[in-house]
């Protein structure tokens, strides 16, 4: 029983911090891109092209491209994959659909449309690239481009903020051939505010999912060692004990020897601290860490 109520709220902490990267994205468009006529990437760019083209119905191709990368993505990336990009999906659609009738239209003037369209591109950017990039953390994807992305990276050491950067400059750059009232002037110009934003949005995504997979190694030396290392094991961590010998005091002990993501870091200074405060402890960041609970090694 105890184990299913830590799967059960693990699954809630997941889809509630997947939801609320969801939010981020969806205000970063919602405030600053769409007032300002943005043009941005990913699936709604390739839609929105194919309309002009074929006369096609957006949420017709938005739907069938998304449901497409879907199915691969449950083959290539597994169900749990599926399941909370399905989630994203949903809850990126009702909060892009509830937030314009929440936030003033006074404040969206105020704040994007009267600072210009270039530092909406950055802000924008910025809060898409944090959306997107809480929802990889978390083992989802907010669809569109963003599963090609996964795919790939799985099977390549390719980032996907590059992967993603890569994709979006193609779509935007296609925009320019599609008919518009616009001189040709103006429509460059919409395009290098659109490679800004997506230069921004690449580069955020890389920063905080860098930032949530770094790991660091703790050597911890105490007399307590067993019961500091059954409490780091609780988490789902490995704890590796070696033999040692204390040069000054010739005396043989016990190392623990623990690498942990930094993220987990102070719950294992906390469990060091309650169980031995006359512990002594060393810290290391590591440059990479493959294995089992960590990243895998790719082809």
């Amino acid at each position: 029983m105890e184990v299913k109520t830590k799967t059960l709220l693990r699954g809630i902490k997941e889809y509630t911090i997947i939801a609320f990267g969801l939010l981020i994205y969806s205000l970063g468009w919602v405030m600053f891109l769409i007032p300002n006529g943005l043009v941005g990437g990913g699936v709604t760019g390739i839609s929105a092209i194919l309309y002009y083209v074929t006369g096609f119905p957006v949420s017709y191709s938005f739907f069938l491209i998304n449901a497409v990368l879907l199915a691969i993505a449950l083959k290539v990336l597994g169900k749990a994959f599926g399941l909370k990009t399905v989630f994203a999906i949903i809850a990126g659609t009702v909060f892009l659909k509830v937030l314009p009738d929440i936030i003033p239209a006074e404040l969206i003037q105020d704040i994007a449309v009267g600072n210009g369209k270039l530092l909406s591109a950055i802000i924008g950017g910025a809060c898409a690239g944090s959306g997107i990039a809480i929802t990889f953390t978390q083992g989802g994807s907010s669809g569109g481009t963003d599963i090609i992305a996964l795919i790939i990276n799985k099977y390549r050491n390719i980032s996907p903020g590059r992967l993603i950067l890569m994709m979006d400059i193609l779509i935007i750059a296609s925009s320019i051939a599609m008919p518009s009232q616009e001189t040709i002037g103006q429509r460059v110009a919409i395009i290098i505010y659109g490679y800004v934003l997506i230069a921004v949005t690449s580069y955020t995504i890389d920063l905080i999912i860098s930032g949530a997979r770094q790991s660091i190694q703790i050597f911890i030396f105490s007399r307590k060692y067993e019961e500091i290392a059954e409490r780091i094991t609780s988490i789902g961590r490995g704890v590796t004990v070696i033999d040692g010998m204390g040069w000054f005091t010739k005396r043989e002990g016990k190392i623990l020897m623990v690498i942990v993501r930094r993220t987990e870091s102070n719950y294992v200074f906390r469990v060091v601290r309650e169980v031995d405060r006359n512990a002594f402890m060393s810290v290391g960041n590591v440059m990479g860490v493959y294995g089992e609970g960590f990243e895998q090694i790719k082809k």
